[in-house]
């Protein structure tokens, strides 16, 4: 599988880290949630099969951030975009 970052163009997976699912890191923290609600928000997410947005950092190139939305059963890339750019798309298939 190949990303295409926006600094550095289409790269191979291994120069990346994925960092989870993009819409638990987009809740944020919530002082008035309790941890056992805050953990589950967190950790026990459901792994749908199809399209998924995640977070990946490009460890082993420029260090960014980004936002991935990628179908899990073609492993096809729908758009890649720096992470908190508004969801503006950085480049897509």
């Amino acid at each position: 599988m190949r990303i295409d970052c926006p600094f550095c163009g289409s790269r191979d997976l291994r120069e990346f880290t994925f960092l989870g699912d993009a819409d638990a890191a987009a809740g944020g923290w919530d002082a008035d949630v309790s941890p056992d609600a805050e953990a589950d928000r967190v950790y026990l997410r459901s792994n749908p099969a199809g399209r998924h947005v995640g977070h990946w950092y490009h460890e082993a190139g420029c260090r960014s951030w980004l936002t991935v939305e990628r179908d899990t059963v073609t492993h096809a890339i729908h758009s890649v975009a720096l992470a908190g750019s508004a969801g503006e798309e950085a480049s897509g298939r």
